[in-house]
């Protein structure tokens, strides 16, 4: 029977070096802040408690754990005293829970969480589990020294190993598995005899090892533990993040045409044979069923793409967009919180917000769904088979019937019934030779200057 499992994520950083007003682990990659990949991962890993270990002066931070995880769930380390010294912050939430525990960072947001569970696995055949890896290049970092059969021996700093020691490749990544007891007790005798009087989570296989536990070692690679203290960081985990995605995307069948142009989110789910041109955004929550083409310059997010479905170039789905099967959205339309139903289309130069859009149903250039004024958003019904001529003013709420038509230019303020055409603009006048009249006035009077 497996252990039950707990989670301790280091967020107390202060993040000096990112420049910012905003707290470390709320800086985003892949469209989502560092503490909220480190809560995900608890998650994946069922963590049947999780406890993140928080600066006093993040609040911010407090109310995002707290809203995912609620109350009982951080622990405040103050003052800031190494990170030994904050897993043991961690020791009051988590009295009382039986079995194993992972303390790992909240500011590292690509680790697998199959990488972490394979600590929890292999905790059957050791007491304390270490996460190593071997960096292109190892120089600055902890060097894990192990024997010839590859069991630990110590851990060693950059700036303390000898020659030799420096030559190891493998090196300590940070995150450690053990059971919640054993870990408290091991973090409790931690001693901050060092030049920065810090307590070090690295020390702890160590006080393991010197105690006859068994200390054993998972690797994992260095493209899943960068790192995020500065905003140079931050873009490198980052591209790692598109680099991952793109490839994931391409091995699923999705064809990229210029996969470094393409950007994805952490939650983007495109089915396979869907092409994606180059110079395409997605924001969170996009999904795309298959045989869909999303055109060049487009803009995603929030949006339910139906089969067969083509988008752009030059177009923006915004949150609540639902296209369905067969659906066609040219260039620089926008649609946000509308559906529109199968082979309906908006080929060019449309806003369509706040609105239904029935089957086969075409919106003409320059067609307007006028939603807001000013203090609420109103909804606009438009039939199945309608035709909405270009230039067309469709002032909310209002009703659109099947098969209806409405006149280019025309200001529809009124519901217009099935399959009636519906013309609401001025009256025009024709006024014989009054331009020709107009312009020899016009000259007569430069001339005179």
């Amino acid at each position: 029977m497996s252990r039950a499992r707990a989670a301790i994520i280091l967020a107390a950083g202060q993040g000096t070096r990112m420049k910012s007003e905003l707290p470390k682990v709320l800086h985003v990659v892949g469209g989502r802040p560092l503490i909220d990949w480190s809560l995900a991962i608890a998650a994946e890993l069922q963590s049947a408690r999780t406890v993140a270990v928080l600066a006093a002066n993040s609040e911010p931070v407090a109310v995002r754990v707290r809203a995912a995880l609620g109350e009982g769930s951080i622990a405040i380390q103050n003052p800031p005293r190494g990170t030994g010294d904050a897993a043991r912050a961690a020791a009051k939430a988590m009295a009382g829970f039986e079995g194993d525990v992972i303390v790992y960072f909240g500011d590292t947001p690509l680790v697998r969480p199959a990488t972490l569970a394979s600590m929890f696995e292999a905790r059957a055949r050791a007491d304390i589990i270490m996460l190593g890896f071997r960096p292109a290049d190892p120089t600055g970092y902890g060097r894990i020294v192990t024997d010839a059969a590859g069991g630990f021996i110590k851990n060693v700093e950059h700036k303390d190993a000898s020659e030799e020691e420096r030559k190891v490749t493998l090196c300590n990544a940070g995150p450690l598995v053990a059971d919640a007891k054993v870990l408290f007790d091991l973090l409790g005798k931690l001693t901050d005899n060092n030049a920065q009087r810090e307590f070090y989570l690295t020390d702890v296989p160590g006080l393991a090892r010197a105690a006859g536990m068994k200390v054993a070692i998972v690797e994992a690679s260095e493209a899943e533990l960068l790192g995020v203290n500065s905003r140079a960081q931050l873009a490198d985990a980052e591209a790692a993040f598109q680099k991952r995605a793109r490839t994931e995307a391409m091995e699923r069948g999705v064809t990229l045409i210029d996969p470094a142009s393409t950007f994805f989110c952490y939650d983007t789910q495109i089915a396979p044979d869907v092409i994606i041109e180059p110079n395409v955004f997605f924001g969170p929550g996009v999904s795309i069923a298959k045989n869909s083409r999303i055109k060049a310059f487009s803009h995603v997010e929030g949006a339910e793409i139906g089969e067969g479905v083509q988008v752009g170039p030059f177009a923006r789905l915004r949150p609540g967009a639902k296209l369905e099967t067969g659906v066609k959205i040219g260039n620089f339309v926008e649609v946000k919180n509308a559906t529109l139903g199968p082979k309906a289309q908006a080929s060019h130069l449309a806003y369509i917000g706040d609105a239904t859009v029935g089957a086969r149903a075409n919106l003409g250039a320059g067609t307007i769904t006028c939603n807001y004024d000013g203090f609420g958003k109103y909804l606009t019904e438009i039939g199945e088979d309608a035709f909405i001529g270009s230039d067309t003013a469709l002032v909310a709420p209002v009703k659109v019937g099947a098969r209806a038509t409405t006149g280019a230019g025309s200001v529809i303020t009124k519901d217009v019934p099935d399959g009636t055409l519906a013309v609401a603009r001025g009256q025009q006048k024709n006024l014989e030779g009054w331009s020709d009249r107009f312009r020899a006035k016009k000259q007569a009077e430069k001339d005179k200057k």
